[in-house]
Formats: structure tokens, C-alpha cells, sequence
């Protein structure tokens, strides 16, 4: 276990007191900060207080508050709080869905003390990974892009990588700060897609006690926690433009200043900034600030959709699979020959953060070690490439008996989020694709509209070249 430098603490959330107590022995050992809960109603206390927390880690059967409960009032609350939740050998449906909830990740009890120190140096703000988890990289275009993103590296210069969602851009950005003299400091992401507007500011340069309500003490930002290290700022063409001007006077003075406050702060900080969207037209269609693009574009980089690298497919397909067998205990998981094949053609809609999903589904639906192409689920009910949308369904659904064998739902997205999506598709379809006549119908603003849509497309429910967006 490797000693990590940290300012947060992990919070705990589990209602058996020898596992509790088991769980926080293992972070004191590997010398993290830890808070512990007994129940959701005690941890949503815990974080109703002046804290310092920088992830929670909960189990998903707990009394009246589940862990999904958890996760859904800290996506509300918190919603830079990585989430990580803990679930039994067998309920490997929870994990999913943990996963497609929200969740950054998630464990199946019982499991090793270094896997819980793993997830929570690889998750936690501030922390610094206890090991490189480095992109895959067979095609040629993308050995290329890992060649240049190591000479960018050992540069001081802010980096702009582009790219559709759900191909990598967070894994990249990772290995630029690895391969870089920070690496032994901070890596601090956020996601501005993800955090509404009225808290992204606040997150992101921290405030000082009183400084609006609910401000009960002073909090550094997320800058100041980056502080010697590596700040990612995640999908930051869906930041407003207030907050762009703001952000670009901290990178020119290279110095923040809270909330409230009136003391700067000086920032040794490298910002890595990523973006789904061609910031050329967001700029000409007055969306993102030209002095800003250009601030942060200093050394662009591309990583081309999965569809375009092919021969990256079956080896990013082969490791995730190895690691989700390993978290559910199963050996020997391997992908047939027909199964290799359809992941091929499939066009990846989602790229690899739908590849991931597929990995963990069909480890769901086939509990034996040989993954065929029936089990791989491909055949969502997507919109149609060359129509708007196409009357389908919108997830996967098992066999009948498949769904007996497994005493679960037929689709494995069903619920709430299934409806809303389809609620969504249906506005998209009646509005003809325009997102602005959708987002005003359904009572939501454009920038929600637009994460909605994305997380569609990383499910492999949207295709991007099926929309003609009329803003």
C-alpha cells in the first residue's frame, strides 16, 4: 500500500459495526483520513457540517436510507463527491446500477483491504494514484497520441484535450500528470457538466465562512486543493460565460481568491481541460470565450472515437472485463470468437465508457466463463443513424429466460431513469431535434439538456450524427 500525501478524508457509510471498524482500520494503515457513519440518515448529518470530505464510501443495504438513497441526495447535495458503493458477493445487478446511477465505482463484499486503497487513491480529491493505470493503446493513431501526450507532459503549458464523450479524455489526462514533474502531487477532476451553476464557483475557488447561506465555514476551492499538482476541469465548454471570464483572470494571474474573500491565494497548479464539442464553432457561435480557448489550447489533443480505432477495441473490451470478473470473484471470463467479432462492428455510439457498461452486462447475463455475442447485449434499441429517432425500445432487454434464470428486471436500466430518457427522445422527436423547443417543454435549461443527452449517448441510446440541434 503506498503512503498518499491528502487534505480530504473518505467518509465511511456502514451499518455493521465489525465491518465498519474493519473498513476504517484499513485506511488508518494506509495512512487516510477517514470519518465513519452507521446508517445514510447519519452520513447525510455528517455532511450537513463544516467537513473536509472528499469521498464516501457506503454500503447499499442500510435500514431505511439505501445506499442508492445516499447517492441520490449527494448527486443533489454534493455532487462532487465521488461516490463509491459496497455491495454483497451475488447482487451483481446493484453493482450495475450503482455504476449507471452515478456511482465512480463500486465493491463486492467480501474483498481485499487494498482494493478499498486502490479505489480511494484512485477516486479522491487530492489524492495522488498509487499506481499508473495507463490508456490502451494498440491502433496507430492512438500510440501516436500517447507519444505526444508524454513530450506534452514534461511541459509547464495548460492542455486542451477533445474528444466525444465517453472516449478517455479523463484517462489521458491522468497520464499526462503521471508522465509530468507533479506527478507525486494533486490530481484534483471536476466536472463542470455534472455540478450546477450556482455551485460550480464556489466549488471550484472555495469560500469564505458567510459567504452565502449555508457557508458555515471557510473551504478551499478546488484550485487551492490542486494546489502543486494537476486540476482537471471535465467538459468545460458547458461552463457559463460569467464563470469563463472568471476562470481565465485565475490562470493569467495565477492566483485565486475565494468567495467573500479578499486575500489571493497563489496557485501553482497545471489546468487540464477537456471537451465533447468542436470549441472552434462554440467560440464562433459566441458560446465559449475566444481569449479562453486559446489560454487553454496552448497543446490540443484528439483521442478519435472507438468506432475509428479499431484495432483498440478487444484489448480495452479484454481489460475491463478482467477487472470487473475479478471484483465479482470469477476466473477465466473470456470473450468468444463471435462475441470479438461483434464488438468490432459495433459503431460505439458511447465509445469506451459504453464498452465498459456492455463488459459489465454481460457478465450479468451469462454467469459462466465464455462471453458469446448473444450475451454482449449490442442490439439496444438505439436511434436510427439516418433518422432523428426510431421508434424501439431504449435498453437492452434479456430473454425471458435469461431474466428467470437471473429472478431480476428484463432491462437493466429500468425505473426512473428509463422513463426519463424516453421522455426525452419522445420531446426530441416531436420537436423535430431542436434541443431548445425540448429543454423549454420539459422545463429544464439547455445546459441540463445537454448533460441529459450526453449520458444517453455514453448509455449508447443517442447517436451524436442522429441530432440536427436548432438552437
Amino acid at each position: 500500500m503506498t503512503r498518499v500525501t491528502r487534505q480530504c478524508s473518505v467518509l465511511i457509510v456502514e451499518d455493521d459495526p465489525s465491518l465498519r471498524e474493519a473498513l476504517t482500520d484499513t485506511l488508518s494503515l494506509a495512512n487516510i483520513d477517514y470519518v465513519s457513519a452507521c446508517d445514510g440518515e447519519d452520513a447525510v448529518s455528517i455532511l450537513s457540517k463544516p467537513n473536509n470530505i472528499g469521498m464516501v464510501v457506503s454500503d447499499i443495504n442500510m435500514g431505511q436510507m439505501t445506499g442508492h438513497d445516499l447517492l441520490c441526495h449527494l448527486q443533489k447535495s454534493h455532487p462532487h463527491i465521488p461516490v463509491v458503493l459496497m455491495t454483497a458477493y451475488g447482487s451483481v445487478k446493484d453493482s450495475v446500477d450503482a455504476i449507471k446511477q452515478g456511482a465512480v465505482d463500486y465493491l463486492v463484499k467480501p474483498f481485499e483491504p487494498n482494493q478499498l486503497v486502490d479505489l480511494v487513491n484512485h477516486h479522491m480529491v487530492g489524492t495522488i494514484k498509487s499506481s499508473l493505470n495507463e490508456p490502451i493503446a494498440k491502433s496507430e493513431s492512438s500510440l501516436q497520441l500517447l507519444s505526444l501526450a508524454k513530450r506534452v507532459a514534461s511541459s509547464e503549458s495548460t492542455v486542451l484535450i477533445m474528444g466525444e464523450s465517453g472516449t478517455g479524455k479523463e484517462v489521458l489526462a491522468r497520464y499526462i500528470h503521471q508522465h509530468s514533474t507533479r506527478a507525486d502531487q494533486p490530481f484534483v477532476a471536476i466536472n463542470c457538466a455534472a455540478i450546477p451553476e450556482n455551485m460550480l464557483e464556489a466549488i471550484l475557488f472555495g469560500y469564505e465562512k458567510g459567504a452565502y447561506t449555508g457557508a458555515h465555514t471557510s473551504t478551499p476551492g478546488k484550485f487551492e486543493q490542486a494546489n502543486g499538482g494537476t486540476i482537471l476541469l471535465d467538459e468545460i465548454s458547458e461552463m457559463e460565460l460569467g464563470l469563463q471570464a472568471k476562470l481565465l483572470r485565475v490562470l493569467q494571474e495565477r492566483e485565486v481568491e475565494r468567495l467573500g474573500g479578499r486575500k489571493t491565494i497563489d496557485l501553482d497548479v497545471r489546468v487540464i481541460a477537456t471537451s465533447n464539442r468542436n470549441m472552434q464553432e462554440q467560440v464562433a457561435n459566441g458560446c465559449f470565450r475566444e481569449d479562453l480557448f486559446y489560454r487553454l489550447s496552448v497543446l490540443p489533443l484528439q483521442w478519435l472515437a472507438l468506432r475509428d480505432r479499431k484495432a483498440d477495441i478487444i484489448p480495452i473490451a479484454e481489460s475491463l472485463l478482467s477487472k470487473h470478473a475479478s471484483k465479482q470473484k470469477r476466473n477465466g471470463v473470456v470473450l468468444l470468437e463471435c462475441a470479438r467479432q461483434a464488438l468490432i462492428q459495433h459503431p460505439w455510439p458511447g465509445n469506451v465508457r459504453e464498452l465498459d457498461n456492455v463488459m459489465q452486462r454481460a457478465l450479468v447475463l451469462q454467469p459462466g466463463n465464455q462471453i458469446s455475442a448473444n450475451d454482449l447485449g449490442l442490439n439496444i434499441g438505439a436511434f436510427n443513424q439516418s433518422a432523428q429517432l426510431v421508434e424501439a425500445p431504449m435498453v437492452a432487454q434479456a430473454s425471458s429466460a435469461q431474466a428467470q434464470n437471473l429472478d431480476m428486471p428484463d432491462d437493466l436500466d429500468a425505473g426512473v431513469r428509463r422513463r426519463e430518457f424516453e421522455i426525452i427522445a419522445a420531446t426530441l422527436k416531436e420537436e423535430k431535434g431542436s434541443r431548445k423547443n425540448t429543454a423549454e417543454r420539459l422545463g429544464i435549461s439547455p445546459r441540463t439538456l445537454r448533460y441529459k443527452l450526453a449520458r444517453m449517448r455514453e448509455e449508447g441510446i443517442l447517436m451524436d450524427n442522429s441530432l440536427t440541434p436548432v438552437m
